[in-house]
Formats: C-alpha cells, structure tokens, sequence
C-alpha cells in the first residue's frame, strides 16, 4: 500500500483527536450512548483551539435527483474534510 505523508496540520490534528480520545475515555470509560462521546470529542478539541462543526449534512445523488437527507459529518474538524478540501 501507498500512504501520502500527512501535513503539519493533519497531524497535529490526528494527535489531538488522539489525545482527547484517550482522554474521554479515561474520565467517562465504556458503554454510553455515541453522542455522548461527540459531544465531548467537540468540546475537547474547541479547547485545544480548533474549530469543530458538529452533524455537517451532505446530500446523497440518485437518479439525477439531491436527497438532502444523505449522509451526516459527525465532526467536522477546521473546515476540512477527510481528502483536505474546503468545506464552505
């Protein structure tokens, strides 16, 4: 396989993803509800000083037609996506 080399920013955004993780999971441990563990990922990482938008819809195409009620962004960490590119 062929991984790209992340940038600065992925990286030191992976890392704190990474710690507040460890971190959640220390204080609230297993077995609550996944919007729990959001909500605190969110709050984590704003302290760390990034900016996260929560539940970010994206519309699903099929068959020429836009279905507003496609996927869903849990976090959507400094304006990017997963490939690097702006989300507006």
């Amino acid at each position: 396989m062929n991984y790209e080399v992340l940038s600065a920013q992925e990286e030191q955004i992976g890392t704190a993803i990474v710690n507040a993780a460890f971190r959640i999971h220390k204080e609230l441990g297993p077995g609550l509800l996944e919007k729990v563990y959001e909500v605190c990922m969110g709050h984590e990482l704003r302290k760390a000083g990034f900016g996260v938008k929560r539940q970010i819809g994206i519309p699903i195409c099929y068959d020429s037609i836009q279905f507003d009620e496609g996927l869903r962004i849990d976090l959507l960490i400094e304006g990017f996506d997963h490939r690097g590119i702006e989300i507006s």
